[in-house]
């Protein structure tokens, strides 16, 4: 068989495997079933040794270092919640109300990045995209200047040899286009060259607040998944993991149902929660407008559920008994590979102590739903060691 093939000029498997039986046959002048056989063989051979099960993909994370690489945190009880991080490739969505530490949190991802791949980060810069206020500048330089603090776990020579505030590059996008502009144009220029590893956007929802009213829906729906479309090529092309900030709304009744049975919904698939301020009216151009006008809840404690509303099945997020629900609607949620939802207890039911903050795996095809609690300091954003559920 090896004398047919070599007289053949078949010299590889892939050379075998291109060409079909009734080809193979008339080149190497074989019989139909040694055709068969040398087909059989040349698969084998490319496919390996058979199965590879989830354990030995977990025991070898060796041979695939990509697949298990995270982003820190910068503290180990969140990067415990989430296994290490944030993952490389896809969307993560931080979901949740005014003062629940979003920005914090991207503000310390920013630094994080920055830092060798041996203490957790990717050993790169930041673009961090303003679409609503100014950049938080005066924070960032306290952040910096408490990284030592924060960081026991990297040396402090280490901290010190890396200009922070040289590698975050800052957009401002007030409008959809300019945002789309942003990620089409400026922002491949800084991943292609290495410059940065991590894009943050801050929030997702602001651009879409007054540029769309609901008669746009499906125009709306079309740039939403061009926007994640282009955020996810970017993050796979460039292994780079891209965080985007965004706001929640209570979940109101549909219309026509007694406060006795009502039903929550959120609207059309492709729309946002109802009343969450989005679509513009009275909260359009205040600051986190599709969260201020959400009523808090009074016990201060939070909980996750799933209700079904007939058309879409939407994640709400129950805080004294209001129930929220993250922005953009299902269109977006469908963009995402992780969603994080953060809560904050409202000052008045903390008593002397700093109101509690949670933050809530929702969903992630790594991760089971959890939460822990976290704590914002002028260092930066720390979890509580013991808070860890399911």
């Amino acid at each position: 068989m090896q004398s047919r093939l070599h007289s053949a000029k078949l010299r590889s498997v892939k050379e075998v495997l291109h060409l079909s039986g009734p080809d193979l046959q008339r080149l190497t002048r074989l019989s139909g079933p040694d055709v068969q056989r040398l087909l059989r063989a040349a698969s084998s051979h490319l496919r390996g040794s058979g199965v590879c099960t989830a354990l030995q993909l977990l025991r070898q994370k060796e041979q695939f270092p990509e697949q298990h690489q995270r982003l820190s945190l910068g503290c180990p009880v969140l990067d415990g919640l989430l296994r290490g991080g944030l993952p490389l490739d896809g969307i993560t969505e931080l979901a949740g109300r005014s003062s629940a530490g979003k920005t914090q949190l991207a503000l310390q991802l920013c630094l994080a990045v920055q830092l060798p791949r041996r203490h957790g980060g990717l050993g790169a810069g930041a673009v961090f995209v303003c679409t609503e206020d100014a950049f938080p500048s005066r924070r960032l330089q306290q952040l910096i200047a408490q990284q030592q603090c924060l960081r026991t776990d990297v040396p402090g020579d280490v901290v010190r040899k890396i200009q922070f505030g040289h590698q975050i590059f800052i957009e401002h996008a007030a409008d959809v286009d300019t945002l789309l502009e942003c990620v089409r144009e400026k922002v491949p220029v800084l991943l292609s060259r290495g410059m940065a590893r991590l894009v943050v956007i801050d929030s997702v929802a602001a651009p879409f607040r007054c540029e769309f009213d609901q008669a746009a829906s499906a125009l709306r729906a079309r740039r939403l998944q061009a926007l994640g479309a282009e955020l996810r090529r970017l993050s796979c092309t460039f292994r780079s993991p891209v965080l985007c900030v965004n706001q929640v709304g209570p979940l109101r009744p549909r219309g026509g149902q007694g406060q006795g049975g009502r039903v929550l919904t959120a609207a059309d698939p492709d729309l946002d929660p109802p009343g969450d301020g989005i679509r513009g009216g009275a909260g359009c151009g205040s600051r986190a407008a599709g969260v201020s006008g959400a009523p808090e809840g009074r016990g201060g404690g939070t909980r996750g559920s799933t209700r079904s509303t007939g058309q879409s099945a939407v994640f709400c997020l129950s805080v004294g008994g209001e129930r929220v629900s993250p922005a953009l609607g299902i269109t977006w949620s469908n963009q995402l590979l992780v969603r994080l939802m953060a809560d904050r207890q409202r000052p008045e039911e903390a008593a002397s102590a700093p109101p509690r903050r949670t933050l809530r795996v929702v969903s992630a095809p790594h991760l089971p739903p959890s939460s822990c609690s976290y704590t914002v300091t002028a260092e930066g954003v720390r979890g509580t060691p013991g808070t860890e559920s399911c």
